[in-house]
């Protein structure tokens, strides 16, 4: 039986952390918490008697308090950007799928066009609002240096549109103005409005800077892409995030969706039933909350389908370490892998909201 690694990186001798990392490997049941209760550690009470309704979910813990949070979250970028009177039904059916199937951490910010309104709207209309493990964003800081007021200004707004008086993760949105806005959520975080501090990027040339606030122990969160297919991540900011005790969060495990245009029409490679993955977002999924420094992963969609075959991956087992590269060798097989970047985001999809309207009328030059 595979022991957790969690459990194990308390007891851990004086080989250290990385050279533990390597010897345990990305064990299935190693790099995970099967949870009885989704949450545990410092989570409210009320939250832990609610979300007892699911059981034996992949669950991580938040290393700086031993908190646990399901492994599959829900992202926001895009998908719930909806123009005012145009249906959005389909965020509700989503938002709702994702909690019955046991998801807790959702991600969203103020930059996410209609995003945290339609959040709150439908998170208050079904009775989950408190329940919800919200990762949040900003990049405002003043007029001067050393002004807080449009970072204030910033908070509030994410307070009414998703109705909550308190955040679980502030995050400085993608290193912007970060010296400055890190001290800001910092004192937050005394004044008891934030529970942790978080940075965020998503591009591969920003990845030396993202890891340097991870090195230096400062905050409790980095969110970060990471994929079957970008595994730039591996090389500094994830190894790093377990030496310092940081939680880490993924962002675009799908590539934007471009993984299920290469594997459009294929079925699944027979090994994956060795690891319980029904579909190809559960194998790309599990490859990614497989890796023992990553907390969760937050993919987003506008489909309610979707979105019960991406919070399914919070069932079954995970790959371990020999099965993670049997996955990475099978992939770079398929045509199309290894040019996947030069591919266009969100293939065949068009997302009409406020975003794509400003970027309409001033397109990049």
């Amino acid at each position: 039986m595979m022991e957790n690694l969690f459990e194990k990186r308390e007891n851990q001798n004086a080989t250290g952390r990385r050279d533990f990392l390597k010897t345990v490997g990305f064990g299935a049941a190693g790099a995970a918490v099967i949870s009885n209760g989704l949450f545990g550690g410092t989570a409210n009470a009320q939250t832990r008697d609610r979300s007892a309704q699911t059981a034996n979910l992949i669950t991580k813990k938040i290393p700086r308090t031993g908190e646990t949070v399901p492994a599959i979250g829900l992202g926001t970028f895009l998908t719930f950007d909806v123009l005012p009177g145009q249906p959005r039904e389909f965020v509700r059916e989503v938002i709702k799928r994702f909690y019955d199937g046991g998801g807790r951490v959702l991600d969203t910010s103020p930059l996410y066009g209609t995003g945290e309104i339609s959040v709150g709207e439908y998170a208050g209309e079904l009775g989950i609002t408190k329940d919800l493990f919200i990762t949040n964003k900003i990049w405002s800081t003043g007029e001067f240096l050393a002004d807080d007021s449009f970072a204030l200004k910033s908070l509030e707004q994410s307070q009414g549109r998703l109705w909550r008086e308190k955040f679980d993760v502030m995050q400085v949105h993608s290193l912007v103005n970060v010296d400055v806005v890190v001290p800001i959520i910092k004192n937050w975080k005394r004044q008891n409005i934030v529970r942790y501090v978080g940075v965020t990027h998503h591009e591969v040339p920003y990845f030396p800077a993202l890891a340097e606030w991870v090195e230096k122990g400062e905050v409790d969160f980095v969110q970060v892409h990471y994929s079957i297919n970008t595994r730039a991540a591996e090389e500094r900011i994830l190894s790093a995030a377990f030496d310092k005790g940081v939680a880490v969060s993924v962002n675009m495990p799908f590539e934007k969706a471009r993984l299920f245009k290469i594997v459009e029409n294929r079925p699944l490679p027979d090994f994956t039933k060795e690891f319980g993955a029904e579909n190809w977002a559960q194998f790309f999924l599990k490859w990614v909350i497989s890796h023992p420094a990553v907390t969760c992963t937050i993919p987003a969609t506008t489909n309610p389908a979707h979105e019960t075959e991406n919070i399914g991956a919070l069932q079954g087992d995970l790959p371990d370490k020999a099965m993670r590269t049997r996955m990475v060798k099978y992939m770079e097989t398929i045509p199309g892998f290894n040019k996947l970047a030069e591919m266009p985001p969100y293939p065949g999809k068009t997302f009409n909201g406020a975003i794509r309207k400003a970027q309409m009328k001033n397109p990049p030059k």
